[in-house]
């Protein structure tokens, strides 16, 4: 496969450098509540500033505006929480999506974002499973580069591509038919894929479990899928009945009319923390209950096992990464995906539309 080049190999000294980032974080009341993806884009601008680049303006964007101007939804906030991260000069464009032709990659928006810069960096990994303007079409016009982030995202998760032996993934989320291509990669280069989740309930109902009122997929899964035995299912959940409110724990095949599914219960719990501490490889993505209802007990009980385990690891998703975080672990042997829909896409497909603009 054809590499990408990296901004270490490029001569920025004097240069107006333009640096694709991923401004899309989590704002409250106009604060910027998680900034995990703002942090990770520090090294870059650091390394640039360092090289002599003579100026570095940033874009992105923030939210759905829908091609329309958003007073909300501006970069600025952000833009004043990345200047708290480090002391590097910059400048941020406005929301890239206020215009609708940066989701369309039209090609005279590309060649207005070039205008910009000299040099255009990519460093927004999160973003580059989509061919916009700032991540595709602008590369026609500017010699173009690999961020540091995007190269350590990469290097990373191109090892999650083919893990080594008693590996195992973690799947976790809603989403069937969006998950379906990696699921079938991930049973045919991993000893063992455990799914939690709304993908658990689907499983649970393909396999002849009743699900209850549970959230499940509309797509049937296939028998390929659903008859692996590489593929685990949990052995017990904890449930809520929709009407009275009233929990409960207990195994899959008694799931009642009325009830939903939220996580994975503390059996489950001890067996996959038991297969975790085992691993020589995990990979994650993925919550296993439903967060926002209180049901974090399956998450945080493996983030503990993953934190106190030997292996390697990748974890991706923000609920996972926010559970990870409550306990300490070597970041050396743990990376931390900032993707989230770019992780599970190129895991399924090696690559990013963004990533083969820079191969041009």
């Amino acid at each position: 496969m054809q590499e990408v080049k990296s901004i270490r190999e490029a001569d920025v000294r004097g240069k107006r450098v333009l640096v694709r980032v991923v401004l899309n974080v989590p704002l409250q009341n106009g604060a910027v509540t998680d900034d995990l993806r703002l942090r990770a884009i520090v090294p870059t601008l650091e390394f640039l500033d360092e090289k002599g680049a003579a100026s570095i303006t940033l874009m992105g964007y923030v939210g759905r505006p829908e091609g329309k101007v958003v007073e909300e939804l501006r970069t600025a906030p952000v833009a004043a929480k990345l200047r708290e991260l480090t002391n590097v000069t910059f400048e941020v464009l406005e929301n890239l999506r206020f215009d609708p032709r940066e989701e369309s990659n039209d090609e005279g928006f590309a060649k207005e974002l070039a205008t910009h810069g000299e040099i255009y960096v990519n460093d927004a990994f999160a973003d580059s499973h989509r061919a916009y303007a700032s991540t595709v079409g602008v590369t026609k016009f500017l010699p173009s580069y690999a961020g540091l982030l995007l190269e350590e995202e990469i290097k990373n998760l191109s090892e999650a591509l083919t893990p080594p032996a008693n590996s195992l993934a973690i799947i976790g989320g809603a989403k069937f038919q969006t998950k379906q291509p990696l699921l079938e990669k991930l049973l045919t280069t991993y000893g063992k894929v455990f799914l939690g989740g709304a993908l658990g309930n689907d499983l649970l109902k393909a396999r002849g479990m009743p699900v209850g009122a549970s959230l499940v997929s509309p797509m049937p899964v296939p028998m390929s899928i659903a008859g692996n035995d590489r593929l685990i299912i949990p052995a017990d959940i904890a449930l809520i009945d929709e009407k009275t409110g009233g929990r409960r724990t207990t195994n899959t095949a008694d799931v009642r009319a009325g009830e939903k599914i939220f996580d994975i219960g503390p059996e489950t719990i001890k067996n996959w923390s038991a297969e975790i501490s085992k691993a020589s490889f995990v990979l994650w993505n993925g919550p296993l209950g439903v967060f926002e209802k209180g049901f974090a007990e399956g998450t945080q009980g493996l983030a503990s096992a993953l934190a106190q385990a030997p292996c390697r690891a990748i974890v991706g998703g923000g609920d996972t990464i926010a559970a990870l975080s409550k306990f300490k672990f070597d970041p050396k042997r743990i990376f931390i995906s900032t993707g989230g829909g770019a992780m599970l896409e190129f895991l399924a497909n090696g690559t990013l539309a963004g990533i083969e603009a820079l191969k041009r």
